[in-house]
């Protein structure tokens, strides 16, 4: 994957500059520890998705594919652990991520598959912001930690791929001019969300520039 790939095909509406990345990585526990929370939570949410389809009878494509991310996922959380061990470190026992919290509280809840979309979209948009934070990590990272630089390059890719498998299960539940009048709305929504968030060495951080 080019260094250039995954910015580009992101349509994230706001941008994270390379100084979040050069900051984050400036304490790789506390990144790492952040991290894997964010995989064990993408596994599990994967697997609630698998049970969610609306209809009496779950298209054969829908249960492997979620499973399939749920799978990725767990590798992901996996490799993670095993690095964040590696370094001396280990998981907290408690977490926040109040990003996806903020972003979750966006979901229809009680409306059917109006709900199932935005779970979907939103999963979406968590992931394709994670794949742009991976990228600038994977970049920033050949100057300050190249084990994390290769560990990021690598996981970059993924994301992507995911982010694209849950923009189109969103088109499998409802039609596609109401997906995209959605998604719109969600990703103006997520930049706002995302410049509330305090900075720190966390995946879904805010940043403030000197």
């Amino acid at each position: 994957m080019s260094k250039d790939l995954c910015l580009d095909d992101l349509p994230l509406i706001s941008r994270t500059p390379d100084a979040w990345g050069e900051s984050a990585l400036q304490e790789p526990l506390a990144l790492l520890n952040d991290h894997a929370y964010l995989e064990k939570k993408a596994a599990a949410n994967a697997l609630e998705l698998l049970n969610r389809w609306p209809e009496p009878v779950c298209p054969d494509a829908w249960t492997s594919t979620l499973a399939a991310v749920a799978n990725d996922e767990t590798a992901h959380l996996n490799s993670v652990v095993r690095l964040l061990a590696r370094r001396g470190g280990r998981l907290e026992r408690t977490h926040r991520n109040p990003y996806a919290n903020a972003l979750r509280n966006l979901v229809r809840k009680g409306q059917g598959s109006d709900e199932l979309t935005d779970r979907l979209l939103i999963s979406a948009l968590i992931e394709a912001r994670s794949c742009e934070r991976f990228v600038i990590l994977a970049r920033r990272g050949r100057d300050h930690d190249r084990e994390l630089a290769r560990f990021y390059h690598r996981l970059g890719a993924s994301e992507l791929g995911h982010y694209h498998v849950f923009l189109v299960l969103a088109g499998h539940v409802l039609p596609q001019g109401e997906v995209e009048a959605r998604w719109r709305d969600l990703l103006e929504a997520e930049s706002t969300i995302l410049d509330a968030q305090p900075p720190g060495p966390r995946m879904h951080s805010g940043f403030r520039g000197g």
